[in-house]
């Protein structure tokens, strides 16, 4: 079952996010597979899935802390759900309920957080105040 979303749909979706990941350093968009995943060095952060097995969604799925997924699923179920066959990971709808960017972009900065090296944590950190 494939959305109800358009390639137009899908084209906006995936420009806003690599702008987003634009702003954290080091991070590549690679298309593969009809996805598109967003990698630090060799290390996927994020993907972007469209009917990622057939669940009907167009969604971000990106790489969290324990207990990240369960606490955002709790707040707001139809925007957050668990992705199949990740654990760690959090999916955010971004077709059915009209996307948050804000915490989209929070929740990519964190998950670069969680791959990124020491050094270049505290260049970035150096250079963006904290929110």
């Amino acid at each position: 079952m494939a959305g109800s979303w358009t390639d137009e749909d899908l084209r906006r979706v995936r420009d806003r996010l690599v702008a987003l990941v634009a702003t954290v350093p080091g991070v590549l968009v690679e298309d593969s597979f009809g996805h598109t995943g967003f990698l630090l060095g060799r290390q996927r952060i994020a993907w972007l899935f469209v009917d990622h097995h057939g669940d009907g969604r167009l969604a971000l799925c990106v790489k969290a802390p324990p207990g990240e997924l369960e606490s955002l699923v709790a707040a707001d179920p139809d925007r957050y759900f668990a992705p199949a066959y990740v654990r760690h990971w959090v999916g955010v709808d971004l077709f059915d309920t009209a996307p948050d960017w804000a915490e989209v972009a929070a929740l990519l900065e964190q998950a670069w957080r969680l791959r990124a090296d020491r050094r270049a944590l505290a260049a970035y950190d150096a250079s963006h105040p904290p929110r």
